[in-house]
């Protein structure tokens, strides 16, 4: 077991519910702190209610606990966002600010930020997206991880902090249901065809956008933190990606394990959110720097998908 005491901030949600326990698992559980503003379900090991707005509050776990490491996840997603622009901007600013001032006084030795597709924008190239390339993000989830990006890379300038963060394409995985952001198609989905219900989805069928299985997300996020520090060329943030597909797509690699599955489309606000980012990802200076690669493509996600569904699905029945 590695010496590391980490700090999980927003660990109930979609990525922190699933990264508390791998990190539980490599730095054992006595040295992974989770922390969200609601006591979740079903946790094991330590967990601290935490508003991230609370400076005083986030300092006192830190001392408390004797933490080295901090991985910030909370934040108000895209579609959430822009139902609230300034509360979004406010919480997910203020968070990261908050962070960088505790990780300051108590000498943290690195941080996890993430960012994610939505940083981009409409003027972005959208094909095979660069890394270093223009970005005017058209939503206040974008505009505020587009911001933290510019702020990571200059508290690495000015004061050597080791903030470390990748760009997220939409993430699917089975273990939570999402919580307000345009790619949660792709989750729901899987959920409908394993129930055997139709499935209405909220983007056109040909929009293609770039997506990765919660299992590559967590090894790539992880990987990234581990990697020695001069290997981490990139102090705004590395493009990740793993595939690309629409829900016509996925909808196909679906019928192959369930013929009967249906699906209709009908728009909503989500599309132009959708249309604002990128179809596809050049992830080039990640597998360059700390040697990325993505295990999961399309057809595999869907049977790791279907069976692990299927199994929580046959227990719930049971329990019933």
């Amino acid at each position: 077991m590695k010496q590391e005491k980490i700090l999980i901030i927003g660990a109930s949600g979609q990525i922190g519910s699933v990264l508390t326990h791998t990190l539980s698992d490599i730095y054992g559980e006595n040295n992974v702190i989770a922390t969200d503003i609601r006591q979740p379900t079903d946790h094991h090991g330590h967990f601290e209610i935490l508003d991230v707005l609370n400076t005083q509050a986030l300092g006192d776990i830190v001392a408390k606990y004797g933490i080295t490491q901090i991985y910030h996840l909370a934040a108000i997603l895209s579609a959430k966002g822009e139902t609230m622009p300034m509360f979004a901007w406010q919480f997910n600013m203020t968070s990261f600010f908050n962070v960088i001032d505790v990780a300051r006084q108590f000498k943290i030795s690195k941080i996890f930020f993430p960012s994610s597709i939505a940083a981009f924008g409409p003027s972005t190239p959208k094909y095979n997206t660069p890394q270093a390339t223009i970005m005017i993000p058209e939503t206040v989830y974008g505009i505020s991880k587009s911001c933290a990006e510019d702020w990571c890379n200059y508290f690495w300038l000015k004061e050597k902090m080791d903030i470390r963060s990748v760009r997220y394409p939409g993430i699917i995985g089975y273990q939570s249901l999402p919580g307000g952001g345009t790619t949660d198609y792709a989750v729901n989905i899987y959920h409908k065809a394993v129930k055997s219900e139709p499935f209405e989805c909220f983007l056109k069928a040909d929009t293609a956008l770039p997506m990765i299985y919660m299992d590559d997300a967590i090894r790539a996020t992880i990987e990234l933190m581990e990697a020695p520090a001069e290997n981490i060329k990139i102090r705004t943030s590395y493009n990740l990606a793993s595939m690309s597909f629409s829900p016509q797509d996925i909808a196909e690699s679906i019928k192959k394990q369930v013929p009967d599955f249906s699906i209709s489309y009908n728009p909503d606000f989500r599309q132009a959110i959708a249309e604002s980012w990128p179809a596809s990802i050049d992830d080039s200076e990640a597998r360059k720097d700390w040697g990325w690669r993505p295990n999961f493509d399309l057809d595999a996600m869907t049977a790791d998908m279907l069976a692990h569904l299927s199994e929580m699905y046959s227990k719930e029945i049971v329990h019933h």
